[in-house]
């Protein structure tokens, strides 16, 4: 019986001691879990109380707007997210905002703010793809952050994105969030709002958008970039085509309108074609903070630009490029400067619409033998003359045996021959008596801005260059000798006239010796007259060299007249080779054709 009686004694000890440890398991984690409430209470506090003057966000209508215009007064672009006027919905046909919320946001009129079933479908989603495929916003989250965030990914701004749609769920009704949604999204192209878009896209209010072209609209805010028709018609119609599928579903419309709104026209034309410049208004769109820092009023930006050589450019590389497709030539590009660096056209492809990439500022290419008057220029102030003579021998270089185009040897030949016909083993060869280093600083003086390797092959444009440095480094030939910047601002004032820039003329800076620029000159004359650029004559004074990279994957034409630098590219984005191309043909008519009447 004492035994008994000790093992039960021993046994309530026991359970009174696990329950002890249960209650202070129970208060550890009950004060982890107070600090962890406390720690994220006081986190989301935070969050509310830096987040952004909700009022003056909201009574927002618009950003500054900059308006570029070419040297003679006409605009080329305007930038600057200018909202068009607010369109109620209840001036909307029904099926827009239908579309909108049938594509965005299903369950906008039935959820506080917070999709919690979108929200969880996209986690499942994301976490099985193992990266953000599918985003869970709603409407109301996504006026949050157009109107008052950054849109910086992090969690700080996720919570205040969450805490501002329920406040505007809680000031505004749906409409007024639907509203406010369609008249200051993003929808490509510089466009804010859906009336702008159905403007810009439609050329007509958006009071008059048929089922089709609400559902171009709407499939726009998914990606406005790729999505709009100007950038292409056919992904649009794509797109629209997966919208009108939702909208039966959702079932605001039959399936019998969703096949005819498919056989709609969109617009009140169909051409999107607008005037030239695109590539140039961005390039000079991108530099304008440089020039007066961040501002709160409209500008208007007076440019070099000389509109009809601009038009003349975009057509003449367009349609050449055009009619040589079968020698796998599809890109090229543009630029004309005046012998000072005053840009007069630019462009950077053959489509803007397609691609905006600029391959005037942008691309690096190699220049192939459009490089070699940077070698002789060299040579020149260095003490030869252009009747000096050099030796175009076979060449061994540790292994590396280059050759000329044609495989021949012309033996002991002057420097001015050498560059008329191109001869490679002979400017290799002057190369290496001259000095690399020295040719490097030469080409930096002038204007190439991208890095050199200093290689034997150099000297025949093995590295890679920019279009526009090209057309710098020859006005510096083609004006005497003096440094070139290229530019192409004038002049920058407000919306009421105030001028906040004015291009001031620069002291002349020389770089070259002015003989060595008065004998390239008369040397690349003669490539134009007795060598390689044949095909750029005109029936004025022409200078200029060919350039064309190995497998013929870059073609090159560079040259001036008394007026104009102009440098042409052709190749394909890819780098794959071109049949046939070279700088004495395709770049050289191209060249030929853009400076006709310009002297």
């Amino acid at each position: 019986m004492a035994k008994k009686a000790k093992l039960k004694k021993n046994k309530k000890k026991s359970q009174k001691r696990e329950s002890k440890q249960r209650v202070k398991i129970y208060r550890f984690l009950f004060k982890i879990m107070l600090i962890l409430v406390i720690s994220l209470a006081a986190y989301i506090g935070w969050c509310y109380l830096t987040m952004p003057d909700i009022e003056k966000a909201i009574n927002r209508t618009r950003q500054p707007s900059t308006m570029i215009i070419a040297e003679n007064g006409n605009e080329i672009q305007s930038f600057g997210n200018v909202y068009s006027e607010v369109v109620p919905l209840d001036e909307l046909p029904p099926y827009v905002p239908d579309a909108v919320v049938a594509t965005e946001d299903r369950r906008f009129y039935s959820h506080f703010g917070f999709d919690i079933i979108s929200f969880t479908r996209a986690m499942v989603v994301n976490l099985w793809h193992r990266r953000y495929v599918q985003g869970g916003s709603t409407i109301s989250q996504q006026v949050a952050k157009n109107l008052f965030l950054t849109p910086n990914k992090t969690i700080k701004r996720k919570v205040q994105e969450l805490l501002l749609a329920f406040w505007l769920e809680y000031r505004l009704t749906k409409e007024q969030i639907l509203t406010l949604y369609l008249n200051r999204v993003y929808l490509g192209a510089g466009t804010y709002g859906i009336e702008a878009a159905s403007q810009k896209y439609f050329q007509k209010s958006s009071r008059d958008l048929n089922l089709l072209e609400a559902a171009i609209i709407a499939g726009m805010l998914k990606a406005p970039s790729r999505y709009n028709p100007i950038a292409s018609e056919e992904k649009a119609r794509d797109r629209a085509e997966v919208v009108l599928d939702n909208m039966v579903k959702n079932d605001k419309i039959t399936d019998e309108q969703r096949k005819n709104a498919l056989k709609m026209k969109i617009g009140a034309e169909t051409s999107y074609k607008v005037e030239g410049g695109r590539y140039f208004a961005d390039w000079v769109y991108s530099e304008v903070n440089d020039y007066i820092g961040e501002r709160d009023s409209d500008i208007y930006v007076a440019t070099t630009l000389d509109q009809a050589l601009q038009e003349r450019s975009e057509k003449v590389l367009k349609e050449i490029i055009s009619a040589n497709k079968w020698r796998n030539v599809t890109q090229g590009a543009v630029v004309v400067i005046d012998k000072w660096g005053a840009v007069k056209a630019m462009v950077g492809g053959v489509d803007y619409y397609k691609s905006q990439f600029n391959r005037a500022t942008q691309a690096l290419r190699q220049p192939g033998s459009s490089f070699k008057p940077f070698v002789y220029v060299t040579a020149i102030e260095n003490g030869y003359s252009p009747d000096d003579r050099i030796y175009d021998v076979p060449i061994n270089i540790k292994g590396w045996k280059p050759e000329n185009i044609d495989k021949k040897y012309y033996g002991e030949v002057s420097l001015r021959t050498a560059l008329a016909k191109s001869l490679n083993l002979a400017t290799i060869n002057l190369s290496e008596q001259v000095g690399r280093s020295k040719i490097i600083k030469t080409a930096k003086r002038m204007g190439i801005t991208t890095p050199i390797e200093n290689t034997p092959s150099l000297a025949l444009g093995s590295f890679e260059v920019k279009v526009i440095d090209m057309a710098v480094a020859y006005a510096s030939i083609a004006n005497g000798g003096y440094a070139v910047w290229p530019y192409a601002i004038q002049e920058i004032y407000s919306n009421d006239g105030y001028q906040l820039y004015m291009r001031e003329q620069d002291e002349p800076n020389r770089i070259l010796i002015d003989y060595a620029a008065e004998e390239m000159q008369e040397m690349l004359e003669n490539v134009i007259t007795n060598g390689t650029g044949k095909r750029a004559r005109l029936p004025f004074f022409v200078a200029g060299k060919t350039g064309t990279s190995q497998d013929n994957r870059d073609a090159w034409f560079v040259g001036f007249t008394d007026k104009y630098v102009a440098a042409v590219w052709v190749g394909n984005d890819d780098n794959s080779p071109m049949k046939g191309v070279s700088g004495s043909n395709i770049p050289a008519q191209i060249w030929q054709k853009i400076m006709q009447n310009t002297n």
